[in-house]
């Protein structure tokens, strides 16, 4: 596979592009994509190209296009964009010669940084640059470019500003505002989205260094949604041209600006500009770097030793990018399918939150994971109102939410079908429901692995019942079988729309009602007070007679004589087919470049884990014969075209005992982003395979499990890893744990309450401070 990333040998914190190739632009752009949760910044190269996106996305500052379009992440102006001309001529990698090529994205610190030797004409020139989004300051982001000739004087013109002219694969959300030059060379332009009416305010100060540089004339142009500056200077042999760009982005939507209207924030992003102008770029990258030290690395530490130092670099850039997609600020926002990173998916939150990224919340910041669950109880309301749109009574998630308000924001047409040649409807907003109960099963996670009883009493516990009470509206009479059923849905494994009985939803549905009902009962018995301020809003007797009366009567896919449980009705009678031709290449999708869905549909050919992810769930409902003998008959049958399936391939392989093979799969899904495939990242990061990374590790290796409120830890090491040490909270307590194949040592470094757990050879106490040691062999 052609490839030019680079993975620094022995260095577990940096990843790098070694040539520059205008084909790959994409994948560097989202892999060295910068942020901080608030804001995100695609990592286009300072030269313009064409195929580039240049993306900068502020979380949660939706915009509608018209009135038949969804919500999406409005691209906002970009400052990071520069044209250089050096003696005459535009710089382009594509023109003269490029060597000593480097770009590298250093994820402890969160810098991006970039050199090359240039030749041109008989001209060289040194071009170096560096870019942040401070993890300090969140409104802050910098970057400084240096261009020093090599064995020449040269005359240089770098045209650098703010760019309105940015669009969403061509849909532009912004109007043409306000703009400003003020004294100092502050560039300010202000926005406001069409629909949402968000206002947008970006300053920008330019600085310059003087030795050896003699300044021109500047000269600043406002157009339409653009005010850029171009600065001219000769430069003398062996100095450097260093041009530094501080730029402050605030919005109307920032919960912590307090006034919201234009003039307010203009005045605010001068006031920050001001008191900016004494930090240079270092110090400000500096406090950056420690922030990301003291809030991320040394906060939570996870270390790997391992044969392949790709292992350890793996965690470290999973848990950047965790921290700068998720805008952990805020709880009325959540974290997109692509992040911040790209335009994928337009920003929307899907079940990918509560299955397989929260988990890496909940264990290593629990108050993080308190305020995306938050976002699920804001988002209530829109909730509630699918449910009623649909006919059904309780609340039903959306498949993709945007604004806490809106409900439902798929969108309705999707790819062009191979067959037939017209857009093919996107089914999951209307019936891929098992998103429902994932909220459910997200937010009881929190509760029992935290012990957060004032969440769970304010929030949790009605987002708990009003999702039972969907269900219990949900289910399908069969008249003829003296059962309700769940009919016309999509599973996990979205290759079978228009499924009946599909095995992850109805078991899920079961759990979310049953769950429901135990809630009822306990809040009777020993909170009377929450009981009756619940039952003022729920009408608790009727939502338990509700689910009581039909939850035993359900119909529950169980394993057949051959121990594997039929992932719908039809599932077991479709047509098998060969997946071999499909897979080989390593390319996503490429069964449709032969099949359109509704043949695929008719295959027993599964996009990824729909069964297993259920064993692997409610993995103490089923024996490990069932376990294997469903992982023997679905594994062979699935494509792993989603990013979603690869890590509980891992996981449940782990369980399982394979070490190989839970590997083989690790090793795959740790590369979806960060490996050697250039275009699988076009689009944007994929959030919850960059969490699964973390959920390989300490769920499948690491041997972490929360079952039923319970603690367990058996390490499952692969053999290519020596030792893995890494902290958790649980019930308050943070708990040092290392393993390595011959034993399992726990610390509580809180130490303030005894913790039990789980383990090889049964059940164990850690007690205040005391390491508990476990022989492993």
């Amino acid at each position: 596979m052609e490839t030019t990333i680079r993975y620094p040998k022995d260095d577990p914190w940096r990843i790098s592009e070694a040539t520059f190739d205008p084909r790959f632009l994409g994948k560097y752009e989202t892999i060295f994509a910068l942020g901080n949760g608030y804001l995100g910044a695609r990592a286009a190269t300072e030269e313009r190209y064409v195929g580039e996106k240049r993306d900068t996305f502020i979380a949660g500052t939706f915009d509608r296009f018209d009135r038949d379009e969804v919500t999406e992440l409005p691209n906002i102006p970009d400052v990071f964009a520069v044209t250089v001309i050096l003696d005459g001529q535009q710089l382009d990698l594509n023109q003269g010669e490029v060597s000593e090529y480097d770009r590298t994205l250093n994820v402890k610190t969160g810098e991006l940084t970039r050199s090359f030797l240039w030749t041109y004409a008989g001209k060289q020139y040194r071009f170096q640059s560096s870019r942040f989004v401070s993890f300090k300051q969140r409104h802050v982001l910098a970057e400084r470019i240096s261009i020093t000739p090599v064995a020449a004087n040269a005359n240089i013109r770098l045209t650098a500003g703010i760019d309105g002219q940015m669009t969403n694969n061509g849909t532009q959300h912004f109007n043409d505002d306000v703009k400003r030059l003020y004294p100092g060379q502050v560039l300010q332009l202000s926005a406001k989205t069409d629909q949402s009416e968000i206002y947008f305010v970006l300053t920008s100060e330019h600085r310059f260094s003087t030795e050896g540089v003699t300044m021109g004339k500047t000269k600043t142009e406002m157009l339409r949604r653009q005010l850029m500056s171009t600065y001219t200077a000769d430069i003398e042999a062996g100095h450097p041209f260093v041009f530094t760009n501080i730029t402050n982005v605030y919005t109307s939507r920032d919960i912590d600006v307090i006034y919201k209207d234009r003039s307010s924030l203009q005045a605010q992003g001068l006031e920050t500009a001001e008191a900016l102008k004494p930090f240079s770029y270092e110090t400000l990258q500096k406090e950056s770097a420690q922030a990301w030290a003291d809030k991320i690395w040394d906060a939570m530490p996870i270390t790997i030793d391992a044969d392949e130092s790709r292992d350890a670099l793996a965690i470290n850039f999973a848990r950047y990018h965790l921290a700068v997609m998720t805008p952990a600020h805020d709880p009325r926002m959540n974290i997109g399918a692509k992040g911040l990173s790209g335009e994928g998916y337009k920003g929307h939150t899907f079940w990918d939150t509560e299955i397989f990224m929260l988990p890496y919340y909940i264990f290593t910041y629990p108050e993080v994971a308190k305020k995306l669950e938050t976002y699920r109880f804001l988002s209530l309301g829109g909730a509630r109102r699918k449910a009623s749109d649909n006919g059904y009574h309780g609340a039903q998630y959306p498949w993709e939410s945007a604004w806490i308000d809106d409900g439902e924001s798929t969108p309705v047409w999707g790819a062009t079908d191979i067959v037939t040649g017209k857009a093919t409807k996107i089914w999951s907003g209307f019936i891929e429901q098992h998103i429902t109960a994932d909220v459910a099963y997200g937010i009881n996670e929190y509760i029992q692995a935290t012990g957060d009883q004032e969440f769970a009493e304010t929030m949790g516990h009605e987002v708990i019942l009003d999702t039972a009470r969907f269900w219990a509206s949900r289910l399908d009479w069969n008249e003829d079988k003296r059962q309700y059923e769940i009919l016309d849905v999509i599973g996990p494994d979205e290759y079978k729309e228009h499924a009946n009985n599909n095995a992850f939803t109805n078991h899920m549905a079961k759990w979310n009602m049953q769950l429901g009902l135990d809630l009822i009962k306990k809040l009777r018995d020993t909170a009377p007070a929450e009981y009756t301020r619940l039952d003022d809003r729920l009408n608790l007797d009727q939502l338990e007679q509700e689910v009581s009366e039909k939850i035993d009567k359900l119909y529950l896919p169980e394993p057949n004589a051959n121990d594997v449980i039929p992932q719908d009705d039809d599932y077991l009678s479709k047509k098998l087919i060969d997946l071999a031709p499909y897979t080989v290449n390593g390319k996503v999708g490429s069964l449709f470049d032969h099949f359109n869905l509704d043949q695929v549909d008719q295959m027993q050919v599964t996009k990824q884990a729909d069964v297993i992810l259920l064993l692997f769930l409610f993995e103490k409902h089923f024996s490990k014969d069932v376990k294997l003998k469903n992982w023997e008959y679905y594994e062979p049958k699935t494509t792993h075209d989603s990013s979603l399936s690869l890590l509980t391939h891992t996981i449940f392989a782990a369980d399982l005992g394979d070490k190989k093979m839970a590997y083989d799969f690790y090793q795959r899904a740790r590369d979806i982003d960060m490996g050697p495939n250039m275009s699988s990242s076009d689009e944007g990061i994929h959030a919850a395979s960059i969490g699964g990374i973390w959920s390989m590790t300490v769920f499948g290796f690491g041997g972490v499990r929360y079952l039923d409120g319970n603690l367990r830890i058996v390490p499952n090491l692969p053999d290519a890893w020596h030792e893995l040490s890494f902290q958790i909270w649980w019930h308050q307590q943070k708990l040092a744990i290392t393993e390595t194949h011959d034993a399992l040592k726990i610390k509580n470094l809180t130490g303030t309450a005894d913790i039990q757990l789980d383990s090889v050879g049964g059940s164990y106490t850690v007690s205040g401070h005391d390491e508990l040691v476990i022989k492993l062999a």
